[in-house]
Parts: structure tokens; C-alpha cells; sequence
């Protein structure tokens, strides 16, 4: 399984890739949807982490292309906006695993077991 992390946040993507690397996961960072949208599609073994609030194409775009796909990568939502603005955001919320920054470890091995 590798574990792909869309993150603007230099500070987030590489606390998230020594965290999950440290676990004993393979890591690819990507700090926008673009680099990641270039390379070929995970598949159903890997995760794919990204941050809701990317600039250009938006995390929101990616969990919905990569959903289509008919084999698609788990996907895993991160945001620290609020719930109230994740609900208007995302309508099918209940269907995505949406984590809230600053996200805690055991919650997010939690989602990735």
C-alpha cells in the first residue's frame, strides 16, 4: 500500500510522510492536485490523504474524480474548516472519511487500518 498525501502545507505533508513512513507505509507527497492529477491513478491497495483547501484544483474535485474511477483508491479527507463548512462543502459527507486538522495519529491509523 502506498499512501498518497495532497498538501499545500509543507509542514503538514512532511509531519504526515515521517509519521506514516515511521509506521512502516510508503509515502508520495504532492503539494498540489495538479502534480498529482499528472502521474497514473492509485489503485484499490493504496490511500490517498488531501487537504480539502488546495489551491487551484481543490481537494473536494480530486475525492469526486478519484470516486469515478472503477477502481478507486481509498480516499481520506483533510480540512480545518469547520463542520459546518465541510457539510456545505462536501453534501455526500457521510460517504467520505473527513478527518479535522490538527489530526491526531491514532485517529488517522485508525481510518488507514
Amino acid at each position: 500500500m502506498r499512501i498518497h498525501i495532497i498538501e499545500d502545507d509543507p509542514a503538514v505533508s512532511d509531519a504526515l510522510a515521517i509519521v506514516l513512513s515511521g509506521l512502516g507505509h510508503d509515502t508520495q507527497c504532492y503539494f498540489d492536485a495538479e502534480t498529482f492529477l499528472s502521474q497514473p491513478i492509485p489503485g484499490t491497495d493504496d490511500v490517498v490523504i488531501v487537504d480539502l483547501g488546495l489551491p487551484g484544483i481543490g481537494g473536494e474535485e480530486v475525492a469526486k474524480m478519484l470516486s469515478g474511477q472503477s477502481e478507486p483508491p481509498r480516499v481520506i479527507v483533510i480540512s480545518g474548516r469547520s463542520q459546518a463548512l465541510l457539510q456545505r462543502s462536501l453534501p455526500d459527507i457521510a460517504s467520505l472519511t473527513v478527518l479535522r486538522k490538527p489530526l491526531s495519529l491514532s485517529t488517522l491509523t485508525e481510518h488507514l487500518n
